[in-house]
């Protein structure tokens, strides 16, 4: 990765990471037992070896979106958002706890498609671009509602805790440098701190 790239990518985690206000914490504990719910759908498709069918997208549908999903959070020294599963997450949440968000974004995303075939007509589709392709165009419709919607669902698949299948391996923590222990600094846990029992989450536990 040259150097630029680099600087690219480190801006737009930095980015992310200081619009953590969109996902309030109201708003997360009135919706956590349906986020968990998406979460946990979101590990067991990513982790089927066999071809699992996508409940709202199409497999094009599904390529594009985990596209325009690696470009928000992308991969780097840390896992984005391709490593997280984040479509899974999405797909599992249009279909249902933001069923009411399902029409206008499947209208985003087509007229989304639309653009970019007559912006880059010699790409098959975003999915198939080049990443500098991608990043110009989504350049162009970053402050359109369907990328505003795209972007809250990616964070959503992204940081939801390990324990309810969500943030697979740990992606959304390893990319805030988040270390899972029951420990931190005293006072907190300064009595438990040399607890030996405490076992860390993972994407399996319940």
């Amino acid at each position: 990765m040259n150097t630029s790239d680099h600087r690219d990518k480190s801006s737009r985690r930095a980015f992310l990471l200081s619009t953590g206000g969109l996902l309030s914490s109201a708003w997360v504990g009135t919706h956590w037992s349906a986020i968990a719910e998406a979460a946990h759908h979101a590990e067991e498709m990513a982790a089927t070896p066999a071809v699992v069918s996508f409940q709202f997208f199409s497999p094009s549908e599904a390529a594009d979106v985990a596209a325009i999903a690696a470009q928000i959070v992308p991969s780097g020294e840390a896992p984005g958002a391709r490593e997280a599963h984040a479509v899974y997450f999405t797909d599992r949440a249009l279909s249902t706890f933001f069923a009411g968000w399902a029409s206008d974004y499947r209208t985003g995303l087509a007229d989304f498609q639309t653009k970019f075939h007559a912006a880059n007509p010699a790409a098959a589709s975003f999915a198939a671009a080049s990443s500098d392709d991608q990043i110009a165009f989504l350049k162009t419709v970053d402050h359109t509602p369907f990328f505003e919607t795209e972007r809250t669902l990616t964070l959503l698949g992204m940081f939801t805790s390990p324990k309810y299948g969500g943030n697979f391996q740990g992606s959304g923590w390893k990319l805030m440098s988040f270390e899972d222990r029951h420990i931190f600094a005293p006072p907190f846990g300064y009595y438990d701190a040399e607890y030996t029992g405490f076992v860390p989450y993972t994407e399996k536990s319940s």
